[in-house]
């Protein structure tokens, strides 16, 4: 691995421009790798985020030669181009500087999505069996895995056509609420979601399921809200 590897990094904010980088290859290298190098012993001045290195925590998600991915889980011989990667902040998120987002806007979509779980117990009550076989459970354990890397926003061809599209994080959030039985939350909920710039609006490319480093299908859950607004609405309840 002597040759040496290309990194083109942005830099700057939404007018900034890409700056490249000779970082030394190794073996079993990661794009997470090249950028802390990049970061370490080249320009110190770099901005990035990062925490877990494992692949727990999601922080260093970026676009990687435009692809949206967890940065500490890519191994630079699957997605280098010649000897070259671009590496870019994620998609559809204002830029605060260099490879950093501003997620506000991601959690905010949570919020308007009713993605906080509403229950009625308190601590002093029994705790709530769900039977882990219901149908219900079974679509709620499909997406609560989510961690909110922010990957399915940015690839998500929807959200870059219209800003005040939820995306597929807070939808799949939504739906993993709207199967959980013990939340009381969910005829307000599915109004939230039920909306223009709800689930309806998702156009079911599947890039949110293709790209997603937890092997979520969100898709599958929009679908899902998809059918219980509309049956909500037969019933009169939206």
């Amino acid at each position: 691995m002597n040759e040496p590897l290309y990194a083109a990094i942005w830099r700057g904010k939404t007018n900034g421009s890409f700056s490249t980088y000779e970082v030394p290859r190794h073996e079993s290298q990661t794009v997470l790798d090249v950028v802390t190098y990049v970061q370490r012993h080249l320009d110190p001045t770099l901005a990035y985020r990062f925490a877990c290195r494992v692949g727990m925590c999601g922080s260093c998600a970026m676009s990687v030669n435009g692809t949206p991915r967890w940065t500490c889980r890519t191994h630079v011989a699957k997605v280098v181009r010649g000897n070259t990667v671009r590496i870019a902040p994620l998609a559809h998120l204002p830029i605060i500087r260099d490879l950093v987002t501003d997620m506000r806007e991601f959690f905010d979509k949570w919020t308007r999505a009713k993605g906080d779980f509403v229950g009625t117990r308190t601590r002093r009550d029994d705790f709530a069996r769900v039977a882990p076989n219901s149908p219900e459970r079974t679509a709620a354990d499909a997406g609560v895995e989510c961690i909110g890397c922010g990957v399915c926003y940015a690839a998500c061809d929807v959200v870059g056509w219209r800003a005040d599209f939820l995306g597929p994080a807070a939808l799949n959030r939504a739906w993993t609420l709207v199967n959980d039985a013990r939340d009381v939350g969910g005829r307000i909920r599915l109004r939230a979601v039920a909306g223009d710039a709800g689930c309806h609006a998702c156009h079911t490319q599947g890039s949110c399921t293709q790209w997603c480093p937890k092997q979520l299908a969100p898709t599958a859950a929009i679908a899902g809200l998809k059918r219980a607004t509309a049956k909500a609405a037969v019933r009169g309840e939206l």
